[in-house]
């Protein structure tokens, strides 16, 4: 009777075979974490807004359109400003002196600090009784009766914008900082022999360099900032009144009445603002990359 014979390739097909399980069985955890904690949650959301009784409801509610349109005046003015401030601090800030390193680490400190603590503080600050900038700092003024921060529609949303420039501005002033850095100096140096001014040296040197960095992380931020919900709800909890809400935290209010129907309606609303933005920006990455 004949003994089989194993051969050398029988022997690497098993070995293969071994390493596919092995590493099928190191896989299984990451691939059922990721199926309960991503693709269930997506899934059970998409599958409650597909009750489009739920659109109606949102489209008829008052306050709904009312976050939409703070939505796109909160993205149009904080990213514009904020990158508007960072491009001319990312300017004093390359600058290679050592008291400029030191104002640096200062300012990069809101950004570093965890939210919900420095957001809080600016509410305890800002209330019109108790808050310090009322009892104190206008005091000092001579105003007896400072301005309601909160309690006035227009000033609470304003409040929120600063809050979040405030929050996010060290981060992209830092990002503007390094393309600054990536710069040749000897650009600079030729042109101010050329006698170039600082605003020619920045038009013809310093945005031809940064506009695909400033355009892409404006497009980011502006993804970022849509998602925002701590610098409205912790300042203002969307009031008062309910007015001044954005679409990342007007599905909190809709959870809290036990509508969790609208409060994922309103977060899939946003998809159309998003998804472009998000096609956008991997498109430039792409092109980037060639």
């Amino acid at each position: 009777m004949a003994v089989p014979v194993s051969t050398p390739s029988d022997a690497v097909s098993g070995h293969t075979r071994d390493r596919a399980l092995w590493g099928a069985i190191m896989l299984a955890p990451y691939v059922l974490v990721f199926a309960v904690m991503v693709v269930y949650p997506v899934a059970y959301g998409l599958w409650i807004g597909l009750n489009w009784n739920s659109y109606r409801a949102l489209f008829a509610d008052p306050i709904f359109l009312r976050t939409v349109f703070n939505t796109i005046v909160f993205l149009f003015i904080a990213v514009n400003l904020k990158f508007a401030i960072a491009m001319v601090l990312s300017g004093f800030f390359v600058a290679q002196r050592a008291w400029i390193r030191f104002v640096l680490v200062l300012f990069i400190l809101p950004w570093a600090v965890p939210s919900i603590p420095t957001i809080l503080s600016f509410r305890v600050m800002l209330n019109p009784e108790t808050g310090m900038v009322n009892s104190q700092l206008f005091q000092w003024f001579g105003i007896v009766e400072g301005p309601g921060w909160l309690t006035d529609p227009t000033l609470a949303f304003a409040c929120s914008i600063m809050v979040h420039i405030w929050k996010s501005l060290p981060f992209w002033t830092l990002i503007l900082v390094t393309g600054r850095l990536a710069i040749a100096q000897d650009l600079y140096e030729a042109a101010s022999v050329d006698g170039a001014s600082k605003w020619q040296q920045f038009k013809f040197i310093t945005w031809p360099s940064l506009a695909t960095l400033y355009v892409t992380s404006t497009m980011l931020s502006m993804i970022w900032t849509l998602g925002d919900f701590n610098s409205v709800y912790l300042l203002t909890g969307g009031g008062p009144g309910d007015l001044n809400h954005v679409l990342a935290t007007l599905g909190i209010r809709y959870m809290r009445n036990n509508n969790l129907d609208l409060g994922i309606a309103s977060i899939i609303v946003a998809m159309p603002l998003i998804l472009p933005m998000v096609y956008f920006m991997v498109k430039r990455l792409s092109k980037a990359a060639e």
